[in-house]
């Protein structure tokens, strides 16, 4: 991969996808064959699932030493309402939460973002302010999405399993 490159990886349910994305997250997994990281490489993920989220917006923040403002920003253009930020995070959406993630992975700076169905519970406006960030930020990414049209409009390269 190029910087800039966001490959789209497809195929069916249960090939393999989303455990490539965890064994190039270092996630440990059992799998045979050498897979080689660049050292000191960076990484954001986002993963499928949000039920891990709790606790309440600041300490979400300072947790993840993320910027609030560009977080509260990118929650803002996915069309997150400033009174949600008053709730905690175990009281929002599935929908909800895959923003909140998707902001927390685009406000910290790496060199590859690796996202796992970011789309999950995401509204039509909202995947489509998704696509139009990233086309903006255009982030070195490797993601897997079954929404076909995201997928075409996102992705520069694609690798079929």
């Amino acid at each position: 991969m190029n910087r800039g490159d966001r490959l789209a990886l497809r195929g069916e349910n249960g090939s393999g996808k989303s455990t490539i994305l965890k064994i190039l997250t270092g996630e440990n997994i059992a799998y045979s064959g050498k897979v080689i990281v660049g050292s000191n490489l960076s990484i954001s993920y986002v993963p499928q699932d949000t039920s891990f989220l709790g606790g309440s917006f600041s300490d979400f923040i300072l947790n993840e030493g993320i910027d609030e403002t560009i977080f509260r920003t990118l929650l803002s253009k996915l069309d997150m309402d400033a009174m949600d930020f008053a709730k905690n995070l175990d009281e929002l959406s599935r929908g909800q939460k895959k923003k909140v993630l998707i902001a927390k992975s685009l406000s910290c700076s790496a060199h590859i973002y690796i996202w796992d169905e970011p789309l999950n519970y995401i509204d039509v406006y909202s995947r489509i302010q998704i696509e139009n960030l990233i086309k903006e930020y255009r982030p070195t990414m490797v993601f897997v999405e079954h929404d076909l049209t995201f997928d075409e409009n996102v992705a520069t390269k694609a690798v079929e399993l």
